[in-house]
């Protein structure tokens, strides 16, 4: 029988790069969005759900469930992005950013775990980021909640080993996708001590996700995991540097790393 797949985030970007490679490897595939009506031409069905809504997210897992009967992969890649200075960024953003990134993927994970218990199967791949791995300058909120769910899924992964529930992290590094568009920016204020290098760091962020890699790879990448019959804890998947870049934080003294990260910034 055909596995099914739950895409949180599935209407755009890597969720639906995702969403249609599974559709021709003959998956069936839901993917969710706040706003469905927009995506009537999607290859797979599209339902409402906000990650930062419980009731949302159970109505969803029903509907699906009513559906299918079944649910045996759950892909959280609803996410946002967001910068500017910490100092500078108001701390309901800061809470919206975590919402969404970190409370919203763990509800949804809370939701479909009765399901994939009762089952005694499923696989759960938290989309993360290699932002996540280090506290990146000016995206610093962002690298936070990113990091916080790459270390959840290494304790649920321990708890949920009896139910023959697996979970995993993909972390990406820059792909060519709309993120951008989406993020919230702090304003770059005129009166700003960090005006000039947030600038000059906001202008080479949005240029990295222009030139960014065709999310297809990730799309492969998740369908390999899928196929995996123990998947590891954690994947990477980017360009070589930005793989990279974490080895050499696991290996470099932290100053020697923080003045490369500097550097890479022109900061």
């Amino acid at each position: 029988m055909s596995k099914v797949v739950l895409i949180t985030g599935g209407s755009s970007g890597i969720g639906k790069s995702i969403g249609e490679y599974l559709i021709e490897k003959g998956f069936i595939v839901y993917g969710t969005s706040r706003n469905p009506d927009n995506y009537k031409e999607s290859k797979f069905p599209i339902l409402a759900l906000d990650v930062k809504d419980v009731v949302s997210i159970k109505a969803t897992i029903n509907n699906v469930l009513s559906k299918e009967n079944k649910l045996d992969v759950l892909i959280n890649n609803a996410g946002a992005g967001i910068t500017g200075p910490i100092e500078e960024i108001p701390e309901n953003e800061i809470k919206n950013n975590f919402e969404t990134n970190f409370f919203g993927p763990i509800n949804v994970i809370k939701a479909v775990l009765p399901q994939m218990r009762k089952q005694h199967s499923g696989l759960i791949i938290n989309i993360t980021s290699i932002a996540g791995y280090m506290g990146l300058p000016y995206r610093g909120v962002y690298s936070a909640s990113k990091g916080a769910l790459e270390l959840i899924t290494e304790s649920f992964r321990i708890e949920l080993k009896d139910f023959n529930v697996k979970m995993t992290n993909v972390a990406p590094g820059d792909f060519s996708t709309n993120i951008a568009a989406g993020r919230y920016h702090a304003p770059l204020l005129d009166d700003s001590p960090y005006k000039e290098p947030y600038g000059n760091t906001l202008d080479l962020m949005n240029t990295h996700v222009d030139d960014g890699s065709n999310p297809l790879i990730m799309a492969k990448a998740v369908y390999k995991i899928i196929n995996t019959t123990n998947p590891k804890t954690h994947y990477k998947v980017g360009e070589f540097l930005q793989k990279f870049s974490i080895v050499l934080k696991r290996i470099l003294p932290d100053r020697v790393y923080e003045k490369i990260l500097m550097k890479h910034y022109n900061l």
